[in-house]
């Protein structure tokens, strides 16, 4: 039997150790279901607020004219109009996979934003402060969502094409995610 959040929670409850869980300890699926909650409101407030940087200037951001000042000298071209386009993607992803709204197109809008800052500052190396750590382990995570799904307590458990999460929705979100962000990359000078 395959493991899956539901059989997860039946083995966990069922009176006889099965093969599987005689070897290891099962989660619930509200256990699964309660980790991807944490996940994207953490991750999602974080890449929300930091759209918000980009296009208000709050919480210490420098606002569409700073950051499309940096854009322009990062090399792209319409530096606020990227700054704007970034900022926006950000906030949207970010909000999206907060109430697990679109998760897979959420997920791999925040994932292709931060494919972007890891290509960008790549030649500062892996880890801080001038490295991509933090843009890495972001892309990672909204990866990870957009391939496992929002879990039970997400908006998309309430939108019939969205109910029933599948790995295949998610890898072709993130195929657009990467062509997108390659695309991007591709107008830089």
């Amino acid at each position: 039997m395959p493991l899956t959040p539901a059989t997860l929670d039946a083995s966990a409850t069922s009176a006889e150790p099965t093969a599987t869980s005689a070897r290891t300890p099962a989660a619930s699926a509200h256990a699964y279901d309660t980790g991807l909650l944490l996940l994207r409101v953490v991750l999602g407030l974080t890449i929300a607020a930091h759209g918000s940087q980009k296009l208000f200037g709050w919480f210490g951001g420098l606002g569409l004219d700073g950051i499309g000042a940096a854009f322009t000298g990062m090399g792209y071209p319409a530096g606020r109009t990227m700054a704007a386009v970034a900022g926006t993607t950000e906030m949207l992803g970010g909000l999206g996979l907060v109430l697990g709204l679109i998760t897979p197109l959420a997920g791999a809008a925040v994932f292709g934003t931060m494919v972007n800052a890891v290509v960008v500052d790549a030649s500062g190396g892996f880890f801080l402060p001038k490295g991509v750590e933090y843009a890495f382990l972001l892309a990672a995570g909204a990866a990870a969502l957009a391939l496992t799904g929002p879990g039970r307590y997400a908006v998309d458990r309430m939108l019939p094409g969205l109910r029933a999460h599948r790995l295949a929705h998610g890898a072709a979100a993130l195929l657009i995610g990467a062509v997108l962000a390659a695309a991007t990359l591709l107008t830089r000078h």
